[in-house]
């Protein structure tokens, strides 16, 4: 279940679109959401209907803690930010097993304090985290465990263990939370769900009871059986208007009526009828010092008169199966020789848990949320521009997705989720395909071909991975699967996929010259200029990054196409058609001659931005970062025999070669044959890709102890400064939080480095070894004296990035910079937390801290650095392309 429902685009009912003031966190406990629900370490059924999640309570703090605390945008010194400790510890693919850990502290938890210090911070200060305040100090907090396992797909068994770690005994209420969402409210949505206490013996029963009125949905009942000693509490997810409006409410018990009689002692506050749409059973323990208190539960549709005793022997029998399977179902994933290393291992479980425990029913109806704002796809222009999104009518969302971060990005981020794929894959190719698929279908995909973005802006241009991701899931399904390739799932993304290449085509080549124009394009800061505005000096900036990333995609449509021409010969005229786009685009970003109007900079051998005036003078924006460093990943190789097979793709490149000739100095042609036969072609012909590298590869420049930089360390003493019109544009280098409140107050690619972008440049030094081999060998770092080949520097460069999150000779992690509790205590410091980038210098994790979607992708390097050896990457190349790069093996049943 998302982690965070208030604040967001779908619960705003703003006039001004100020989504965290619509809806702030001290509504969230009284106010019923519309779109969708949030809990602590909750789970929820596919249509977000029946939820069950924890609700603690320490005696001191104000409200009970029934979900995670941040900061909004605003309060933020560095944006919206969680104040709060957990950890997903374990899930396999099925959700046979799941654990999950929350740290909930004694004393009162700070939430004025953390607002106000934060506010009071500036951006070149570092957050002020729960763990500055001190309340972790004298270790006076309890270690709450929530465990799930499934003894039947409708029957989960529910384990709550709560630890103190403190020195002396202490109290806790504990009230696990079953509630329906609140559908009811409106007419349309039909009859209202009920949930009442059952009469048993020796535990609590309630009867869950799903609105009869909707036939499209499992409407099962369900039975919620408690432990004894906890007294069942009811109340109905109704807003409590009076409250937060001042206006009557329609109930006598409402969403905080629970909330009000623990913490407040309101008596009348909760249904002493037993019935409601919310309910808790309330257990008011005291832990003793260093001791574990243990709670079962079960959700099931086994009814009463079907069970005997829902925790009998077989619930620990099946805690224990599952477990049990998990560690088979992992060992049969995991490398034996990562299996060996126990920190190592940990860290790929672990990120392989966030990547499960992240998935969210994401509910959006933009057709109804535009009417209800008096906005109709007949609206003037001007009635329509100032409401967000509004031009997404056909959209309606209402599906499973892999979320970014539950808390901080609870909504799905369509780039985002393609890298998602990439380590979902490893363990459930089938959820990675239907997420990718999920995206190109009509009620997502815009009419005009556009790939929706977020929900703060779906018309808002990411990078275009999707064909990349589509690609090697593709590949890790088909060696899962003893060879045997998706096609249909194929076929259909292809087909979507031109849409929307067709899309970038149309709508970000202004000059119809091949050279992209794509605004924001997921790289935050990382230049002189917003990039998704107008510029200060008019004309428009035609991007290094955003050609590159065309060529990408071609690329990868290039490579899908063949594929798919292997199978029905209709595919080989794509084949010709992405072959030729590539050659067009690439052959764009250095044209014969050195004229400044050119992507490539032959002096310093790098490519950059160019900024195309009015009056039709150009000059490049000589940023060293990124953007640049793009055209490496933009590689594609096959093997002479693949291209023999396509006869009439060999007749019309030869003699599209023929007529082209001004196209083929600059760039790396597929005439000149490899390793082995095989054939590549790239942005980066020889000469370029050595000198390339040796930027990428100097410790100076981009090479850090942790991996590749977005930017060039380089500008840390010499910030690049652009001047126009009296006014001053700077880009320095900075390692860690963002300084420049450009893009919002957490976004920063400024220095700091982001695993999506180290994967793909070292996908690309696979492939380029997979080409050039053991003859072909560069400095590494830059300056040292030291060659190497590209399948060994991407082994170093794989390392460092591993290295952030594995523990060092004094046993300290580097994601875990100056925090000293998560180094050094038992109880923290085997917890990994995968933040969104992490500094350039350091390796420190910055920016959400729960961000296992992209940065998830260290599963996937920690794997395949434990699977590859040089003498497979040489063997890999196969028909359609790098197949075992995906170090799939095939599972047992498979």
């Amino acid at each position: 279940m998302s982690e965070r429902q208030w604040g967001t685009v779908r619960e705003d009912t703003s006039d001004d679109g100020n989504a965290w003031d619509s809806f702030p966190h001290d509504h969230a406990r009284s106010r019923a959401y519309r779109w969708g629900e949030d809990g602590l370490g909750g789970i929820t059924d596919s249509h977000n209907q029946l939820c069950f999640a924890l609700a603690l309570w320490n005696g001191k703090d104000p409200i009970l803690k029934e979900r995670l605390f941040g900061l909004t945008n605003s309060e933020g010194n560095h944006g919206e930010d969680v104040k709060e400790y957990y950890f997903y510890l374990d899930s396999t693919p099925t959700h046979s097993y799941m654990r999950y850990l929350y740290k909930y502290p004694q004393a009162a938890f700070p939430y004025d304090d953390l607002v106000a210090t934060n506010r009071a911070r500036s951006r070149y200060e570092p957050e002020y985290e729960l763990l500055d305040t001190g309340l972790f100090d004298d270790n006076r907090y309890f270690d709450v465990f929530v465990e799930y396992a499934k003894a039947a797909p409708h029957d989960v068994l529910i384990k709550i263990s709560i630890a103190n770690r403190g020195p002396e005994a202490a109290t806790l209420q504990l009230l696990p939370t079953l509630w329906f969402r609140n559908t009811w409210s409106r007419s349309e949505n039909g009859a209202k769900p009920l949930l009442q206490q059952l009469t048993a013996e020796g535990h609590s029963v309630v009867h869950a009871q799903f609105s009869p009125a909707d036939e499209s949905q499992d409407c099962s009942d369900y039975f919620f059986y408690s432990e004894p000693g906890g007294q069942l509490l009811f109340t109905e997810n109704e807003t409590n208007h009076e409250r937060l409006f001042d206006t009557p409410n329609i109930s006598p018990f409402v969403k905080d009526g629970i909330n009000n009689y623990i913490v407040h002692g309101a008596k009348d506050a909760v249904n002493p009828n037993g019935k409601g749409t919310k309910v808790s059973p309330h257990y008011d323990l005291t832990v003793q010092a260093e001791a574990t208190t243990v709670l079962r539960f079960r959700l099931t549709t086994t009814a009463p008169d079907q069970i005997s005793d829902p925790f009998g022997q077989l619930f620990e029998q099946t805690f224990a199966s599952r477990i049990q399977e998990a560690e088979h179902f992992f060992a049969t994933v995991i490398p034996p020789s990562v299996l060996a290393d126990s920190d190592r291992t940990n860290v790929m479980r672990q990120a392989l848990a966030g990547m499960m425990w992240t998935k969210q029913y994401f509910h959006y109806e933009l057709d109804q949320w535009l009417r209800e704002r008096n906005v109709n796809p007949w609206s003037a222009p001007a009635e329509r521009l100032h409401v967000r999104n509004s031009e997404w009518f056909h959209m309606h969302n209402a599906d499973i997705i892999s979320m970014p971060d539950k808390w901080e990005y609870p909504w799905y981020a369509a780039w985002d989720l393609a890298f998602h794929a990439i380590p979902i894959s490893l363990i459930d190719s089938e959820f990675a395909k239907k997420q990718l698929s999920l995206m190109l279908q009509e009620e997502y995909l815009h009419p005009n071909g556009q790939i929706p973005a977020y929900e703060w802006n779906f018309s808002d241009v990411n990078p275009p991975v999707h064909a990349f991701a589509t690609w090697d899931v593709y590949l890790r399904d088909r060696e899962l699967n003893k060879g045997v390739g998706d096609l249909q799932f194929l076929r259909f993304a292809f087909s979507k996929l031109l849409i929307n290449f067709t899309w970038w085509l149309n709508r970000k080549d202004a000059g119809g010259n091949n050279l992209f124009q794509g605004g924001f394009l997921g790289l935050d800061n990382i230049g002189v200029f917003d990039r998704s505005s107008p510029l200060p000096t008019g004309g428009h900036l035609e991007q290094a990054d955003g050609t590159a990333w065309m060529v990408f995609f071609s690329q990868q449509m290039l490579q899908i196409a063949v594929e798919l021409a292997l199978h029905d010969p209709l595919y080989e005229d794509f084949v010709v058609k992405f072959f030729e786009h590539t050659m067009w685009i690439s052959g764009a970003m250095d044209r014969i001659g050195t004229d400044q109007d050119e992507l490539w900079d032959e002096e310093d051998g790098f490519f950059y931005d160019v900024l195309q005036f009015p009056d039709g003078t150009a000059t490049r924006i000589k940023v060293r970062s990124l953007v640049g460093l793009l055209s490496l990943m933009a590689v594609v190789v096959f093997p002479q025999e693949t291209l023999d097979k396509l006869p009439r793709f060999r007749n019309k490149s030869q003699r599209f070669f023929e007529k082209h000739p001004e196209l083929q100095h600059n760039i790396h042609l597929p005439t000149q044959p490899g390793v082995r036969g095989s054939m590549l072609l790239a942005i980066l012909n020889e000469d370029k890709l050595r000198r390339v590298l040796a930027r990428m590869l100097d410790e100076s420049e981009f090479l850090g102890e942790y991996g590749i930089r977005s930017l060039s360390r380089h500008h840390l003493e010499n910030p690049y400064c652009f001047k126009h019109d009296g006014s001053e544009y700077k880009v320095g280098y900075v390692a860690g939080d963002s300084t420049s409140s450009m893009f919002g107050g957490n976004s920063n690619w400024r220095g700091p480095i982001w695993m999506p972008v180290n994967y793909l440049l070292l996908r690309a030094l696979l492939q380029l070894y997979g080409y050039y081999g053991n003859s072909f060998k560069v400095e590494y770092p830059t300056g040292s004296g030291l060659y190497f080949t590209l399948y060994e520097v991407y082994t170093k460069v794989a390392e460092r990035l591993e290295k952030i999150f594995l523990k060092d000779l004094t046993g300290r992690r580097a994601v875990n910079g100056k925090h000293e509790k998560f180094q050094d205590d038992p109880h923290w410091r085997d917890l990994i937390l995968f933040y969104e980038y992490f500094n350039g210098d350091s390796g420190a994790g910055i920016g959400a801290s729960h961000q296992t979607g992209w940065t998830g992708c260290v599963a996937r390097i920690i794997q395949t650095l434990g699977y590859f050896t040089p003498e497979m990457v040489l063997d890999a190349i196969t028909c359609g392309g790098v197949s075992k790069f995906t170090g799939a093996e095939p599972l047992e049943g498979q």
